[in-house]
């Protein structure tokens, strides 16, 4: 069992920056670690993931704005989020994977999820 703790999040104009972190608190290490992002009336979408042994994938509407980051010591991932776009504004959920092969990108892929927490990017 996994059990996953996020923080940060909040509101940030247009252009800001914001990090989210997420720490990992269990038994078992994941496989992969990653975030994903839920605005309302849509589907639950992938933004970032890490795999432990190595290897990570990002959404193509993050890419270049976003980057995760890992401490293997504290099990825990960060999310920065630079130049945010009033269309990042969503839920993040951190995620984890138990076991896998590859860098896991869809919902179905993660056993374990976090509360999950506001991002907001007003124009």
């Amino acid at each position: 069992q996994v059990q996953l703790v996020e923080s940060g999040g909040g509101l940030v104009q247009a252009g800001g920056s914001l990090r989210l972190s997420c720490a990992a608190d269990g038994r078992t290490f994941p496989y992969a670690m990653g975030w994903f992002r839920q605005a309302p009336g849509k589907e639950r979408e992938f933004v970032g993931t890490m795999v432990w042994i190595g290897g990570d994938a990002y959404a193509d509407s993050v890419k270049g704005r976003f980057t995760i980051s890992r401490d293997n010591a504290k099990k825990t991932i960060d999310l920065q989020m630079n130049s945010l776009k009033p269309e990042d504004t969503a839920v993040y959920y951190c995620a984890a994977s138990a076991r896998g092969l590859g860098v896991p990108t869809v919902v179905s892929q993660y056993n374990y999820w976090g509360q999950g927490t506001q991002v907001t990017v007003s124009s």
